[in-house]
């Protein structure tokens, strides 16, 4: 099999997030999205000892298949599973996170289904769009990235993920730039202006955050993209309009300079009654509804003895540490940004959770600072899962309970079996998907000591 052959291959199975897998000429080919049944047409890429495939066309469709609502489905790279019913899509997850639990091991626990999400459309509260082209000195455009490709983009002001007012407010701010002879920043020479827009908005509040990051390589008629924005008809309204400049080559969102054209720099959201402020650059889960399910699952499997004392390690802006203060004595968080610290620190005092302490720094090293004896630590790790140098120290403070809430489940089965080997069992497992149309899930799992 050589490179850029094209084959024919029928998809036997799902390789998650958004993968699926075929057989040609003996090889296993690892093909990106595709749905198990479907017979494609894919140009073949060695990568390594590995063989993967980009899908050219579907040939014949899966026999669970139906039609994408989104008329840029095929192109994006947003969504993977818009062609499968959510209930399928549900079921895909399932299976795929119990699989990887069997091969790890992992066994004899009680499992508690899949909780759905509240909203299966609709749901996105935050979405960072990229300024580009679709083909090569072609128009401006403002979107996500093409599927495949890191320079191409899809216009995507009809998304069916996210709120109708972030649709409007894109082709607004498309609209603007294309009277201007503003370019986008290009990944390669370095050279141009626009670099991305990200929107935000409280699902419970309605306020809405803009923020245009660009290059120092051009300038801003601030005024009148300020009156373009807020004279807008939402549904919501604009709390902040912010200007970002970044000059890094890095193809990331970063505030090197931050400057307040309209309003304020945040907004505020709530979860479970709680009230949160959350900036341009806050972790906030973007699933305002479906995190309010995951944060129950998690208060859940704590119980509710007031009388313990409870680690959030990765604790990001303290959601889940504020959640869980009314069933604890005292929660304390540990989190590597510091403004995510900060705000915690912010948002806990307003919310009157007196009970919570948040310190800022990287769990390998502030773990071993903590004078409390935690009874209860929920890990919440980034999706690499916990680091190597650190899960044994965390397994050294021996707590009756740790709640793992994992956000990709190769590093959750990769992290259990140390778990097991220290002494702890796996009671119980619980599925929540955050994400639809995605090959994204979050599991929690309770994890009990088996000496109490």
């Amino acid at each position: 099999m050589k490179k850029n052959e094209i084959t024919e291959i029928k998809i036997d199975g799902v390789i998650f997030p958004g993968s699926s897998w075929g057989m040609a000429d003996g090889k296993k080919i690892i093909i990106k999205n595709g749905l198990p049944g479907q017979r494609v047409l894919v140009n073949i890429a060695k990568k390594r000892k590995k063989y993967e495939g980009r899908i050219l066309e579907v040939l014949e469709k899966a026999p669970n298949e139906i039609d994408p609502p989104c008329q840029v489905f095929s192109k994006c790279g947003g969504c993977s599973y818009q062609n499968l019913s959510y209930q399928q899509q549900l079921k895909l997850k399932e299976k795929y996170v119990l699989d990887l639990l069997e091969e790890a091991g992992i066994e004899g626990f009680q499992y508690e289904g899949i909780v759905p999400s509240p909203e299966v459309f609709s749901y996105r509260n935050k979405m960072e769009y990229s300024f580009g082209d679709n083909e090569k000195d072609g128009p401006l455009m403002l979107g996500l990235h093409e599927q495949g490709s890191f320079y191409n983009i899809v216009k995507t002001d009809d998304c069916l993920l996210v709120d109708e007012d972030f649709n409007k407010i894109q082709k607004v701010v498309l609209e603007f730039f294309l009277k201007t002879d503003e370019t986008y920043f290009h990944k390669r020479s370095h050279l141009g202006y626009l670099r991305h827009l990200v929107v935000r908005k409280g699902k419970h509040t309605g306020d809405i955050l803009v923020n245009l990051v660009t290059t120092t390589q051009g300038t801003l008629a601030e005024e009148a993209f300020v009156k373009s924005l807020v004279n807008v008809p939402l549904k919501g309204q604009i709390r902040g309009i912010l200007y970002t400049q970044n000059d890094g080559v890095a193809d990331v969102v970063k505030a090197e300079k931050v400057t307040v054209l309209y309003g304020d720099d945040k907004i505020k959201d709530r979860i479970l009654g709680l009230t949160f402020e959350i900036t341009s650059f806050s972790f906030f889960q973007t699933n305002t509804l479906g995190a309010e399910k995951l944060y129950a699952v998690i208060r859940d499997f704590v119980g509710q003895d007031q009388n313990e004392i409870i680690y959030d390690l990765y604790c990001g802006t303290g959601t889940i540490a504020q959640v869980l203060a009314p069933v604890a004595k005292k929660v304390v968080g540990i989190e590597i940004v510091a403004e995510a610290v900060a705000a915690a620190k912010i948002n806990a005092k307003k919310n009157g959770m007196d009970n919570c302490e948040f310190f800022a720094g990287d769990v390998l090293t502030e773990v071993e600072k903590l004078a409390y004896k935690a009874d209860v630590i929920i890990l919440d790790p980034p999706r690499d899962g916990v680091h190597p140098k650190s899960i044994f120290k965390i397994l050294d403070f021996k707590p009756k309970i740790f709640i793992y809430v994992s956000c990709k489940a190769t590093s959750l089965a990769r992290d259990l079996p140390f778990f097991v080997e220290a002494g702890y069992e796996v009671k119980k497992v619980q599925c929540v998907d955050m994400f639809p149309h995605t090959g994204h899930v979050e599991t929690v799992v309770l994890i009990c000591r088996t000496d109490t």
